[in-house]
């Protein structure tokens, strides 16, 4: 499988009144073609960063790159000019973002912000394009899409707005999908219809996703593989398999035990992970989620640990699973 996007020990921090945030410390991953690559992890872990950064749409500054390579298609992104990165945004790679009634344009009908894109992009007439914009609300089955390019997004409810923002990202038949967190604030039913809408048009545009989201129902349902992020790092990535049964890193089996299960009682409680991330102001010398682990030991505590392979694409950044751990593993956090 060929290599759309290669992610090289990306580094980025944002300037603020109190120092350096260091938001997105050292990560790598790739995507293939066709592949759908699931990122997770929870609020404030570098997902939407990351994803951000590869379509170069921080705000710089506050936002500076401390490092790292972006490759799309063997080209560094950051090495792309505004000019040049106009021409892949939104026509090679494109995003479909959190909230689609503050993404769409509130005062433009939902068939001219379809057509700007085309015409951005594509050297079509304005009848061409407006064509082409009932066809995309059409593939994304949206009802009435000749009547409904004549409305407001206030006129559409958040699933049929998600609807367009997904139309939107597709319009250019792109190479690159960047959702995240696509299914916010939908109700089951509608997220359902729209991660189906997606796989299916991955399948007929012959696309690849990156997903960003904390709903691990999703991930299951969506990815091919899956990476954890923590406190602006990854801790574990493999396939959907190796990361729902056989988690490597303490963070992971965590955030999966903190999935309600459909046999829980009204009387169980729900499993939370105890205290808060790491301040990123002052990143933690060693594993950020030391504080966190009630497996952690003194190592952990003082060196970063490196990623140690659980076989042919699982891998996790944990301490407890060096071949030296063994003597050592059942220590508490003062352990020697």
């Amino acid at each position: 499988m060929g290599k759309v996007l290669e992610v090289k020990d990306l580094k980025i921090s944002f300037k603020t009144f109190f120092g350096e945030v260091e938001a997105v410390r050292g990560i790598s991953f790739d995507v293939g073609k066709r592949e759908t690559v699931a990122i997770v992890g929870e609020s404030g872990c570098g997902k939407s960063v990351t994803a951000n950064s590869i379509m170069q749409l921080l705000p710089m500054p506050p936002a500076f790159f401390k490092g790292g390579e972006i490759l799309f298609n063997g080209e560094n992104l950051l090495d792309k000019t505004e000019k040049e990165m106009k021409e892949i945004r939104g026509n090679q790679i494109s995003m479909v973002f959190q909230d689609p009634m503050t993404s769409l344009n509130p005062t433009m009908k939902i068939g001219d912000q379809i057509v700007e894109g085309l015409r951005e992009h594509r050297k079509l007439t304005q009848k061409e394009a407006e064509q082409k914009a009932i066809e995309m609300l059409d593939l994304v089955a949206v009802p009435q899409p000749e009547k409904r390019i004549h409305q407001y997004p206030h006129e559409f409810s958040g699933g049929m707005r998600q609807r367009v923002m997904i139309a939107l990202a597709m319009v250019s038949t792109p190479q690159l999908l960047i959702a995240d967190e696509p299914t916010t604030a939908l109700d089951v039913t509608v997220q359902a219809q729209i991660l189906e809408l997606m796989k299916t048009l991955q399948d007929r545009l012959d696309m690849s996703i990156i997903l960003i989201t904390h709903d691990l129902g999703v991930v299951a349902d969506m990815s091919d593989r899956v990476i954890v992020m923590y406190a602006g790092q990854i801790v574990e990535q493999g396939t959907v398999d190796d990361i729902f049964y056989r988690p490597g890193h303490p963070y992971t089996r965590r955030l999966l035990a903190s999935v309600p299960h459909p046999n829980l009682s009204k009387d169980e409680p729900l499993q939370a992970i105890e205290g808060s991330p790491p301040d990123l102001y002052v990143p933690p010398k060693g594993c950020a989620f030391y504080d966190r682990c009630d497996r952690a030991m003194k190592i952990c505590k003082d060196h970063m640990p490196e990623f140690i392979s659980h076989g042919d694409s699982h891998c996790s950044r944990c301490w407890l699973h060096h071949p030296m751990a063994k003597q050592v593993q059942d220590l508490g956090k003062e352990g020697a």
